[in-house]
């Protein structure tokens, strides 16, 4: 997929999304629309780089568990070193497909995972949160890195 085809393919995921669509449904229009084979992590991929996305209005868990914010102290963090580190763990973690580390490129490390069904999650976060473009990065990244571009 070329950068153009992506970049149509993202404003038709953003319209879908605007609308209250699921990314599994999503899954299946784009497939659809744009005669592609693309899996739901690859879908997951493509959407997180859409921006203006309330991801929150997507998940009915993360609003039915909505807590008060707190606002967290400000943290003096190291900044990173403009590149965002991905590695893959040579070890299986009980209930997850693949997991590893990432180190973002504005300082702040994790453990990232993804489980059987293509959910992807970050564990002990560590020097602050990572920014929206911290985010894009390590999730194309990833991509790269899964279908074998080590």
């Amino acid at each position: 997929m070329n950068k153009e085809q992506e970049a149509q393919i993202q404003q038709f995921m953003a319209k879908l999304l605007a609308e209250g669509t699921s990314l599994s449904e999503i899954q299946e229009r784009v497939n659809a629309e744009f005669k592609l084979k693309l899996t739901y992590m690859e879908i997951r991929i493509l959407a997180a780089g859409i921006d203006g996305v309330d991801w929150k209005a997507h998940d009915p868990k993360a609003a039915a568990k909505a807590e008060p914010e707190v606002a967290e102290p400000e943290v003096d963090e190291t900044p990173g070193d403009g590149r965002t580190v991905v590695e893959i763990s040579k070890l299986a973690r009980p209930g997850v497909a693949v997991s590893g580390t990432v180190r973002f490129a504005s300082g702040p490390t994790a453990e990232w995972f993804l489980d059987a069904t293509g959910r992807l999650g970050l564990d002990n976060l560590e020097g602050g949160q990572p920014t929206p473009d911290d985010l894009r990065d390590f999730q194309r990244e990833l991509a790269r890195m899964l279908e074998g571009g080590r």
